[in-house]
């Protein structure tokens, strides 16, 4: 390492102002960040030093969603296999590196064309690059099927960085979460290859079912429902890293021991997609509104987008009391959504990205009710 620390040194005052590369100075130093800290110091003055900064925090949710990541590669092999007939007579490394070969390439093309965007308008601004992306990178590949086309995908991408970030000034100013902004893109505009039953396993036999729990529940079809188990560890067909439960949560520990993700949030989200659970269970119109709440929690994408979308700190609520109502209401409609528009079998997408645009909004009445309070409490003293 002392030895690249030197190379760097070397050829650093070729990237600053004057040097014959001095229009790269963003790209130089996003690398040089990237593999050292900053030796930028301060001289004068108070200040508050913290060696957490925005890179370590991002690394960390990446870290976090190595499990679901993980999980999602062997999950997609078994399902390929299991379609085929084949599960019982490969092995658990050959399931692996199936789905790691199936998904390496989502992986590389989702970090090369959203880091090359970011790149370039870090160049054109002139400003320094942004580390947002290095877990929007990891969040758009484990959120879509296994078999989507690389090349749709690649024009997602394009859309939720542009449009749903760039164009509001970049990482901290955008309102839409990037990776769901992504998922939506392709879900609107190419449902072929993001719903019905055919997407969810890799290659798969055309005479296998390969439907998702969120797709038999929406048909009625109980019969063959899966189990509290398999929903829980994730031996389910879906999105790469949204099936199993137990992944997620242990990315949910990594992420509220660090203090990154906000426990308010994910809590609210799965008390009110439980409670609107609850409450279809007292109607009972349908097979659907009868099945268990806790089912809710552990079916689909409802613990994902509760860990590692909903906590997103930028377009999440910022005051903790509007962190309650944005994560209740998150957990509330996606679970209506799901049970009553048979066009989205998966709300928890469409409910996240509709709080998106209202957090601010909460904040807003939070506050003002917070300083009417306090108005009154000063009245009342006087």
């Amino acid at each position: 390492m002392k030895a690249l620390r030197n190379y760097l040194d070397k050829i650093k005052p070729q990237f600053e102002k004057g040097g014959k590369l001095e229009k790269l100075h963003s790209t130089f130093e996003a690398f040089e960040t990237f593999l050292f800290v900053p030796d930028k110091v301060t001289f004068k003055g108070s200040h508050i030093r913290d060696s957490f900064d925005m890179k370590r925090a991002m690394i960390v949710v990446v870290v976090a969603l190595i499990p679901a990541l993980l999980f999602g590669m062997w999950n997609t092999g078994y399902w390929h296999f299991k379609s085929l007939g084949e599960a019982e007579a490969m092995g658990f490394w050959d399931m692996f590196f199936y789905g790691f070969l199936k998904i390496l390439p989502i992986i590389v093309v989702s970090y090369v064309v959203g880091l090359g965007i970011e790149f370039a308008f870090a160049q054109h601004r002139g400003h320094e690059v942004n580390e947002g992306y290095l877990v929007s990178g990891m969040l758009i590949p484990l959120i879509v099927p296994a078999d989507i086309p690389l090349w749709m995908l690649a024009i997602a991408i394009v859309f939720a960085v542009v449009i749903g970030k760039e164009v509001f000034g970049g990482t901290g100013m955008n309102i839409l979460n990037p990776a769901l902004t992504a998922r939506a893109f392709l879900f609107f505009a190419y449902p072929q290859d993001m719903s019905g039953d055919k997407v969810w396993i890799a290659e798969k036999a055309d005479a296998f079912s390969g439907a998702t729990p969120l797709g038999n529940a929406l048909v009625g079809n109980f019969d063959n429902f899966p189990s509290v188990h398999d929903l829980f560890f994730g031996f389910v067909p879906g999105s790469v890293g949204e099936t199993s439960t137990i992944a997620i949560l242990i990315g949910a520990v990594i992420l509220l021991f660090t203090g990154i993700a906000s426990w308010r949030v994910m809590f609210s989200v799965f008390a009110g997609g439980y409670i609107m659970g609850l409450i279809f269970n007292f109607f009972g119109a349908n097979a659907y509104m009868e099945l268990p709440a806790y089912y809710h929690l552990i079916m689909g994408g409802f613990a994902f987008g509760a860990v590692f979308m909903a906590t997103d700190p930028v377009t999440a609520s910022q005051t903790n009391r509007g962190k309650y109502i944005y994560g209740f209401l998150i957990g509330f409609l996606a679970v209506i959504i799901r049970v009553v528009n048979p066009a989205y079998p998966e709300g928890m997408m469409l409910a996240i990205l509709l709080m998106n645009v209202f957090a601010p909004l909460i904040d807003h009445y939070v506050v003002e009710s917070n300083i009417k309070r306090r108005l009154k409490r000063i009245k009342v003293k006087a």
